[in-house]
């Protein structure tokens, strides 16, 4: 359970940074070349504020796993002592976090 709550302290500070980031330094789009790669990463990247949408998403994956590790313990306490381990937990950050 604390590695839940670590991983979502972790992801909601990543969103806030880059809310934070994305709030101040506003992006005028009307200037970018399309042969720029720079240009390219700005519009696709920042413009979008795509890297935003992916910790949201990661956020809202996080509270269902803890919502759903919490369910678990509750309805068949010695069941998830017995068969849930901390390294579970982990896998299912890992596999999330890399959709």
């Amino acid at each position: 359970m604390n590695i839940l709550m670590v991983y979502q302290s972790v992801i909601d500070m990543c969103a806030s940074f880059f809310t934070l980031l994305t709030a101040v330094f506003e992006v005028d789009g009307t200037r970018l070349s399309p042969t720029s790669s720079y240009d390219q990463f700005v519009c696709h990247f920042w413009i979008t504020r795509q890297q935003l949408w992916y910790f949201i998403s990661a956020s809202t994956y996080g509270i269902l796993m803890t919502a759903f590790d919490r369910y678990i313990a509750v309805m068949y306490p010695v069941w998830y002592n017995n068969h849930v381990r901390a390294i579970c937990v982990r896998l299912l950050i890992i596999v999330i976090t890399c959709e």
